[in-house]
């Protein structure tokens, strides 16, 4: 079933060419419409309409030279400050469609790109848009297979263009090449401030070239890198960058493969860094050994507020050192700790009862409970009885 935004139909398409060749003097007069840089010009009544009519124009002409057909989803959007054309099959000729459009649009703020099938000559293009067009801050190209060639044309275009503050590239089954073009632009650009990497395939060597950037990085506030392959030496140099990065609130390595070594690296840092408000470190192989050294670094912290460590084999008993170290801490802010899918036992949550006494805003998740003793004996049903 199609949504309310479809591709044209034929008599779309023939009305809005009739309109466009009706006023051909129209379109000749204001063909610098979007280039002025008055901002009155761009409010004046009448002029709005004309400025639309010459968009659209510029928009069929440039399917037609691309042999694609026009997407009326994005000729009724492409006034707004939000432009959704997530899983409209552009592909790279569709993408190529829309740059001379969105290059000179002033009025987008939010570019949805999610599922199109860019590959990377899509995103060469439209790398183009984002280095010229200054008004666009939120752009989402998740799910587009971009490549390494198309992952550095845009890294190159963002370097270019300061305004843009999200950026979301999930999905792109991005490797290590592609950790290097992503560590020269944190080095550059100070105006990103969320940045999604999830469900990508990032692994140990990218953390060791990711690593050093993030430290030097003075602009991120949020970075979620879930879903990837980060492990081992890469995990730890990933991990020990949190020492020096003082920007960085948010930080998602969910799903990754961390493990103890990686979350002692956290504990360390966590000693030092006094700006991460938010940890998720669910589903990463981290032991009871593990957790007891992440500890360390909650006895000392003052902002972290959520630690998330579901999922890790840690067992009731890293659940309960972990929640005594923030015992231990009277500066603690943690407001979540969550654990949720490990069963703790009767001892943790005589802890956890207490630590509410003291922190009695702290929110504490976990599994379900276990406790032997508490467990009924099993006894085995006597067999039924068999009629004679």
């Amino acid at each position: 079933m199609k949504g309310p935004c479809v591709e044209s139909t034929k008599n779309e398409d023939r009305k809005e060419e009739a309109m466009v060749t009706e006023r051909p003097a129209e379109v000749l007069e204001a063909g610098n419409y979007w280039t002025t840089d008055s901002d009155s010009d761009l409010e004046t009544e009448g002029t709005h309409g004309l400025g639309e009519l010459i968009r659209d124009t510029l928009y069929l002409e440039s399917c037609q030279a691309h042999s694609v057909v026009p997407v009326s989803c994005f000729l009724r959007q492409a006034s707004a400050s939000e432009l959704n054309l997530r899983h409209r099959g552009l592909g790279p000729q569709g993408a190529q469609a829309l740059v001379s459009t969105l290059t000179s649009n002033p009025y987008i703020k939010r570019l949805d790109l999610r599922d199109n099938g860019l590959f990377g000559t899509g995103a060469e293009a439209l790398a183009d848009v984002l280095s010229k067009n200054s008004s666009i801050s939120d752009v989402d190209l998740s799910e587009n297979k971009l490549g390494v060639a198309g992952f550095q044309a845009i890294c190159r275009a963002l370097a270019l263009n300061p305004a843009v503050q999200k950026m979301q590239l999930a999905g792109n089954d991005l490797e290590e090449q592609a950790a290097q073009h992503l560590a020269d632009l944190l080095m550059v650009h100070t105006g990103l401030k969320s940045l999604d990497l999830s469900y990508n395939q990032l692994n140990d060597l990218a953390g060791e070239t990711l690593g050093p950037a993030l430290a030097e990085n003075t602009g991120l506030t949020e970075l979620n890198l879930s879903w990837n392959h980060l492990r081992g030496p890469g995990a730890v140099v990933l991990a020990r960058s949190l020492e020096a990065n003082i920007f960085l609130k948010i930080l998602d390595i969910s799903y990754n493969g961390f493990g103890d070594p990686g979350a002692s690296a956290v504990g360390e840092a966590l000693k030092a860094n006094n700006v991460l408000e938010e940890l998720n470190m669910s589903n990463n192989r981290i032991s009871r050994v593990g957790a007891l050294r992440l500890g360390l670094g909650l006895q000392v912290n003052q902002t972290l507020k959520i630690l998330i460590v579901s999922r890790n084999p840690i067992r009731s008993e890293g659940c309960f050192g972990l929640l005594k170290s923030v015992r231990n801490n009277t500066s603690s802010a943690l407001e979540l700790l969550d654990f949720s899918d490990i069963q703790v036992n009767r001892e943790f949550e005589e802890l956890a009862s207490s630590v509410k006494v003291i922190l009695p805003g702290l929110c504490i998740k976990t599994g379900a409970f276990k406790n032997k003793e508490w467990l009924p004996a099993f006894k085995p049903s006597p067999p039924a009885s068999v009629p004679k």
